[in-house]
């Protein structure tokens, strides 16, 4: 595929028949995917050709090969011409996303109780590919308070205060939710996991900031240098993953009934206005719920091991999802439309002075929550004014070797002790299941944070070293 370089960031695949509007790339020629092993940039050039997408199909620094969409992939449809909505733009994690807090704590004090703190924080964290929550829930009811209600059904119970709902996106849960379009299968899925991290790449890593770079933004995200974090990723388990496959097999069946054609059946799709459009989203909304409330039981599993174990408390900065579709108000062609914006594997930035961001951030921006790989930095970054691809950034480093690759080239290592060496340390994670997750089988993060910087998509305030990780 022939790629133009526009900029020393930016990167263009010029539209040919099918696609409807170009393809474009933020990265450097160092982190474009090898076309040899990586297809995601086809992928990208097959996302230009759905119905209703406008301005082009965008890939972020992070990007790599995914189903249907490019993980990294963000487009957006026209709702009111004909625009598609497609479960494989958001994936079968929906709303997997990035929670951090802040500790009123700085490392050097917490040296001496950091193995009980960690000890604490594994007991308390369930996690892995079975069964097992901080809520067990009582009955259906309860389970539907979650679908419809999110992060703030949880406060509501308990689990949590009013602020961490300010500092939620959609404030901690999204609109318009149908726990009806969920299936039984989905809900026996989810049922018995509200509360838990799950495996792969989810993680409760405990963290510190290593350098600010932007003291006035810094201060009002409520960060300062040699500060104790806590940074959760986790999403919908196994219920949105059941949501994703119930849907995309409902709409392949009805696409030639909408006059749809798309290159990749991956890409199974359906108008938004359509019936199909909004069974899909109202599920989706569900699920993205399930994943709020997700992680505000793990933060208050979180915040009851730092007060017994180090006798300090834990204040939300944010909490951001990077597998949704919403539908948003943008300017395309000078003109304002609504348009449905698929981020997978991409993160909202909103800009200063917008008004979804809670009174107290307005003035700065909206936290960017980057995760690097496993014993590697993550970044805080903010929304800039003028930031291209509907106010989108990438979502951590991206993968360049899957699990197997990883594996096989962990072979004769020791990745729990090479973590340690580190002084990083480590509970709970297999051998593999570590050595899937180590930073050779990812992008270098501070490369794809400087890509997305230099393409104008966010901008940089903090930077967070590992001080002890909880896996699956």
């Amino acid at each position: 595929m022939e790629l133009v370089e526009e900029s020393p960031y930016r990167f263009r695949i010029d539209r040919q028949d099918p696609m409807r509007v170009p393809g474009v790339v933020f990265a450097t020629r160092s982190l474009l995917p090898d076309a040899g092993a990586d297809r995601s940039l086809d992928q990208v050039a097959n996302v230009a050709t759905l119905p209703g997408i406008v301005d082009a199909s965008y890939a972020m620094p992070d990007v790599h090969w995914g189903y249907g969409f490019p993980i990294g992939g963000v487009a957006a449809t026209d709702v009111e011409h004909g625009g598609v909505v497609s479960p494989g733009g958001v994936g079968f994690d929906i709303s997997c996303g990035v929670r951090l807090l802040a500790a009123d704590l700085d490392r050097a004090e917490l040296t001496l109780r950091l193995d009980a703190l960690m000890d604490g924080l594994a007991e308390a964290t369930p996690r892995g590919m079975g069964k097992g929550a901080v809520w067990h829930l009582t009955g259906r009811d309860e389970l539907d308070g979650v679908l419809r209600g999110g992060s703030r059904y949880a406060v509501e119970r308990g689990f949590g205060v009013e602020r961490d709902l300010e500092r939620c996106e959609d404030h901690g849960a999204v609109s318009d939710a149908n726990p009806g379009e969920v299936s039984e299968r989905a809900i026996e899925r989810g049922a018995r996991q509200v509360g838990s991290l799950g495996s792969g790449n989810h993680f409760l890593e405990v963290q510190a900031v290593a350098e600010v770079y932007d003291d006035a933004v810094a201060a009002a995200f409520g960060l300062h240098p040699g500060q104790v974090c806590v940074m959760i990723h986790c999403g919908s388990r196994g219920l949105g993953h059941q949501i994703c496959t119930d849907h995309l097999r409902g709409m392949e069946k009805v696409m030639a009934r909408h006059g749809i054609d798309v290159p990749d059946r991956q890409l199974a799709c359906a108008p938004v206005s359509s019936h199909e459009g909004r069974a899909y989203l109202g599920a989706m909304a569900a699920a993205a719920n399930y994943a709020r409330a997700n992680r505000q039981l793990l933060t208050d599993a979180a915040r009851r091991v730092f007060a017994r174990e180090v006798g300090h408390r834990l204040d939300l900065v944010y909490d951001i999802s990077h597998n949704l579709a919403k539908i948003e108000t943008h300017e395309v062609d000078g003109v304002r439309r609504a348009l449905c914006v698929h981020r997978k594997g991409a993160t909202r930035a909103l800009p200063p002075g917008h008004e979804d961001l809670p009174a107290d951030l307005r003035d700065v921006g909206q936290p960017v929550l980057i995760p690097g790989s496993m014993g590697t930095g993550s970044y805080v970054l903010t929304g800039v004014p003028g930031s291209p691809a509907f106010a989108s950034t990438c979502h951590g480093a991206g993968r360049v070797q899957s699990r197997k690759q990883a594996v096989k080239a962990e072979k004769g290592g020791d990745p729990r002790r090479e973590l340690e060496a580190q002084d990083i340390a480590v509970r709970g994670a297999s051998r593999r299941g570590l050595a899937e997750e180590m930073p050779a089988a990812y992008k270098d993060v501070s490369a794809v944070v400087e890509s997305a910087e230099g393409a104008g998509l966010c901008r940089k305030v903090a930077r967070l070293v590992p001080v002890g990780v909880v896996k699956g």
